[in-house]
């Protein structure tokens, strides 16, 4: 089987370019992060750098593939918006431009549960759920690249989606360390009544997903799927076991929602203003997510792809748990 993953340079496309490579798959990782890549040659994995920006770059590493896994993008609660559209929305469409001019199998995409948030607590969220308006630029972008991808489709060309939520697990540098870092600063505080639910997915168990899209029956194309553990769980009782694992104290004050997230509001209204428009400590989007219920029903994927998630909550933080401390 031949295949390249694109964003392999990242957590999910690292992931998943070292699980084909294991199975024997002739993969190629592209990526544009120099240093990840030479750790993907390391191994023994073909890799090849370009950024999706430049289509000529996408045709050839997309030349005589058999399958195409896109999970590439600009995953950032906050950022320029030229910066993700060129990523989400370009990127992607180069990819199905190769992909169709080349003749792929499949692509299998990479989307983003984003899509269906708006300010209001959402539980077991269905695929077929009407989409709010954006609330920030990755979801606009993601939105915008999941169009491209059902108007490709409908040009004949054979794709599968999935909407992960939550990635976490060894390697990650985003979701988690972001969280442990806040808490070491001892500034944290419990937004809301502590009690909000939401889900995860340990980063296995997404690559298990995307390998099973590969292999989807043909009445899968087309279609998104929602990605998670199928274990929703209260957050801040996770964020207690974390503080527990790390020898971290645990916060204990707590702010009102809507005094966060207006705080938030004004703290993205003043950094937009400062040079380079750093992000800020606190955004709507990210009081929202630490505050509020939000689950996703996986029914179709199981019932449609197979999908049974293998490596548990508690296995998988424990797995990451062992590999923070290993390295920090």
């Amino acid at each position: 089987m031949k295949a390249v993953v694109t964003g392999a340079t990242g957590f999910l496309g690292g992931a998943l370019a070292r699980r084909l490579h294991g199975m024997g798959w002739d993969v190629t990782a592209a990526g544009r992060n120099k240093f990840a890549l030479a750790g993907l040659h390391a191994q023994n994995i073909q890799t090849v750098q370009a950024d999706l920006a430049d289509v000529e770059a996408v045709m050839r590493f997309c030349k005589n593939q058999e399958f195409v896994f896109h999970c590439g993008a600009f995953s950032s609660p906050w950022g320029r918006p030229a910066d993700f559209y060129t990523a989400n929305v370009l990127g992607t469409e180069n990819v199905i431009r190769a992909c169709l001019e080349n003749q792929v199998k499949r692509l299998v995409h990479v989307s983003t549960p984003s899509i269906y948030f708006r300010y209001k607590p959402r539980l077991n969220v269905r695929e077929d759920a009407e989409l709010p308006p954006p609330v920030n630029e990755y979801s606009r972008t993601k939105k915008l690249a999941e169009e491209k991808i059902d108007a490709a489709f409908a040009e004949g060309l054979p794709v599968v989606t999935i909407r992960p939520r939550g990635i976490f697990g060894p390697c990650d540098t985003s979701l988690l360390p972001r969280l442990i870092h806040r808490l070491r600063s001892g500034r944290m505080r419990i937004i809301g009544d502590g009690e909000n639910i939401t889900d995860l997915t340990y980063v296995e168990n997404v690559v298990d997903a995307l390998l099973l899209c590969a292999g989807s029956p043909a009445e899968t194309l087309g279609k998104k799927y929602n990605i998670t553990n199928g274990e929703p769980f209260h957050l801040w009782h996770m964020i207690e076991r974390v503080c527990g694992s790390l020898n971290l104290k645990f916060p204990t004050r707590k702010i009102p929602y809507s005094l966060a997230h207006d705080l938030a509001a004004l703290l993205e209204v003043v950094y937009r203003t400062l040079p380079g428009q750093p992000e800020p400590p606190l955004t709507r989007y990210s009081v929202f997510v630490i505050s509020q219920d939000a689950t996703l029903d996986i029914s179709a994927a199981k019932k449609e792809l197979d999908y049974q998630p293998k490596i548990s909550m508690d296995e998988g933080f424990e797995k990451y748990i062992l590999w923070w401390k290993e390295r920090n």
